[in-house]
């Protein structure tokens, strides 16, 4: 199990942080230039000290190869998500999702950082005097979109070769399953994340519904999620109805979220649903099927997948 350490904590920029950072110098010893959200950045032919601030980035760079220094918590975890822990032996962790420690960040003394996409100009700014930051264009929704993200980390860190190897383990995979799936009986099922205020059906354009398309599932949002956003309002058990399925897939986060469903499941509306007559509900990881992102992910994914329809 990965061993964190937890960096004090900052909402705002300090004054030293601020003034260390216009002490920095500016880079001169990179050669390669990578094309990002914020025009082309200058990076390091073979980056040493590398820090991820988004998950999918994390994970296109233990694929690739390389062991990042400090990342951010999974969401409704404390640390890196499950599925990554058995890559460290520590990781220190620099902030959550959508709430980078700069000071943390600082302290690692990085010569490359990995952003997540639609990362605010101001907090861009400050950290590209840290480092060269590598911030994926974003274009709102795309269930392919983690491809592009891929690609673009890996070009960064200069593992371009590794990750189209495993972005071709991907398909493989995906293609395999898909193989053993008639196309008349092609499954159809829902994704939902089960919170403490009750479950949410993730939008049909997310990261795990295009994966699960590409081996023949067909995940549907029930037309409850609103375009360009990631998934529904929480649903009262009064409509748990409108997620009935052939197949269900239950992602919960957190013990909270664990405990509320456990406590869903023995209610009429929930033990009344087709797909739970058939059982057909698969209980899954949240942070690995609703929230992370890169090729890693989509392997153990396709593994549970493959477990779960294979009778």
């Amino acid at each position: 199990m990965a061993k964190q350490r937890y960096l004090t904590k900052s909402k705002r920029y300090s004054l030293p942080v601020v003034t260390m950072l216009a002490l920095l110098p500016f880079f001169a010893w990179a050669e390669r230039h990578v094309e990002t959200a914020f025009g082309s950045v200058a990076v390091p032919n073979e980056p040493q000290r590398v820090v991820t601030l988004h998950e999918g980035a994390l994970d296109v760079a233990v694929a690739a190869g390389v062991k990042p220094l400090g990342a951010v918590t999974t969401r409704g975890g404390d640390s890196v998500a499950r599925y990554l822990m058995p890559y460290f032996d520590d990781i220190a962790i620099v902030g959550v999702v959508r709430e980078i420690n700069l000071e943390a960040v600082l302290a690692l003394e990085p010569d490359l950082i990995l952003a997540p996409p639609q990362l605010p100009e101001a907090q861009y700014r400050l950290l590209s005097r840290m480092a060269p930051t590598v911030v994926p264009l974003s274009e709102g929704l795309d269930p392919d979109l983690w491809r592009d993200e891929t690609r673009l980390f890996a070009q960064a860190l200069g593992r371009e070769e590794q990750a189209e190897a495993v972005l071709a383990q991907v398909d493989e995979r995906a293609a395999d399953i898909a193989a053993r799936i008639a196309d008349d009986e092609a499954p159809n099922a829902v994704l939902v994340r089960w919170m403490p205020q009750g479950p949410m059906v993730m939008s049909d354009q997310l990261f795990t519904a295009g994966l699960l398309s590409s081996a023949g599932v067909a995940i549907h949002d029930a037309g409850l999620v609103r375009e360009g956003v990631p998934h529904s309002d929480p649903l009262s058990l009064e409509n748990l109805s409108r997620v009935d399925a052939e197949w269900l897939f239950l992602a919960t986060l957190n013990e909270e979220g664990q405990e509320a469903l456990e406590a869903a499941r023995q209610s009429p509306a929930f033990s009344r649903l087709d797909v739970v007559i058939r059982d057909q509900v698969v209980p899954v990881d949240g942070q690995l099927w609703s929230s992370a992102t890169g090729p890693l992910a989509a392997l153990a994914i396709l593994d549970e997948l493959d477990a779960a329809l294979t009778p």
